[in-house]
């Protein structure tokens, strides 16, 4: 299905994108797609793609392009050995403020692009793009109607940063989706997640998948759990149906 790799100009520098759109001639409601640690590889394009097939103008950006040339990454390998001494280095260079600094050109570029249709979009991350799909959507709260947060991170912190403190400028519809078995999400937080959510009145839904893991809707994660990815993309489509396609 058509895919085009295009370059997009950042306040940081060229930052490298793919843009998927369903087959044939139209336009479609745009979604930003956050990608997990793994950074661009064959599973996350064609993640983005399935999505675009169903019908959306999928903008899947590199988060990592301050770092410079790099893999593409095989996450069943990595987690073999120490996964932090080669993905900590690419994290490093990017993070929620510097993702919402993206977002601005990412906008930009869907919003200069033949193929979308409307000025609401949608997004959705997974593992670190989890926490940056929730920042983006309070950082252009009046760009975004719909947000999914599959096994995202470190969502409420007491950082500076922390994707719940913008819970209140947030008027998209959100789905935020933990896993019961990880360190990154423990059930403390995850309640301090839907306090706040709650407390700002944020039109929500906080789920946490019993029996899986973290990063278990990533296709090449040694954890991949196609049943419960399964029901992930179905409750991630009911919400981009109800809120971009109006």
């Amino acid at each position: 299905m058509p895919s085009t790799h295009i370059t997009i100009q950042t306040r940081d520098g060229n930052c490298g994108a793919h843009l998927m759109t369903p087959a044939g001639e139209g336009r479609w409601p745009p979604v930003i797609f956050y990608a997990d640690a793994g950074g661009i590889r064959p599973a996350a394009i064609e993640m983005a793609q399935r999505l675009a097939d169903v019908g959306y103008a999928v903008l899947l950006p590199d988060l990592f392009y301050r770092f410079g040339p790099y893999g593409p990454l095989v996450p069943r390998e990595v987690f073999k050995g120490d996964f932090m001494a080669i993905i900590g280095p690419l994290m490093a260079t990017t993070g929620n403020d510097k993702a919402a600094e993206d977002t601005e050109a990412f906008l930009a570029t869907l919003d200069g692009c033949g193929a979308v249709e409307g000025g609401k979009a949608g997004a959705v991350g997974f593992c670190m793009g989890g926490g940056m799909a929730i920042t983006a959507a309070g950082t252009f709260a009046d760009r975004f109607a719909a947000v999914a947060s599959f096994h995202g991170g470190n969502l409420a912190t007491d950082a500076a940063t922390s994707p719940h403190l913008l819970a209140p400028r947030i008027k998209a519809e959100v789905y935020v989706a933990g896993a019961d078995n990880d360190s990154s999400y423990p059930p403390a937080m995850a309640d301090r997640v839907t306090r706040a959510f709650s407390d700002a009145g944020v039109n929500h839904t906080a789920e946490i998948y019993a029996g899986a893991a973290h990063g278990w809707m990533v296709t090449d994660f040694p954890v991949y759990d196609p049943a419960s990815a399964e029901r992930g993309w179905r409750a991630m489509l009911a919400r981009f149906e109800r809120n971009l396609r109006r």
